[in-house]
């Protein structure tokens, strides 16, 4: 006796239609996708300010400036 909230309403899915129930489905899947996508976005953009900082020190060293 699962429920799902749409839109602020309750609703059984035991009651859904199979079709519903697929359709739910799929929305959970995205649902999932879009937080694993953030969350790479995430490591990425963290990766990246590393790695821009990794440079800056590099070419700071190469050059001599400070």
């Amino acid at each position: 006796m699962a429920k799902v909230e749409i839109d602020g309403k309750e609703y059984e899915t035991d009651n859904l239609s199979e079709d519903a129930r697929n359709r739910l489905a799929n929305v959970t899947f995205c649902d999932r996708k879009l937080n694993e996508l953030r969350r790479e976005v995430a490591t990425i953009q963290t990766a990246r300010k590393a790695y821009a900082r990794d440079l800056v020190q590099k070419i700071q060293d190469e050059t001599g400036d400070s």
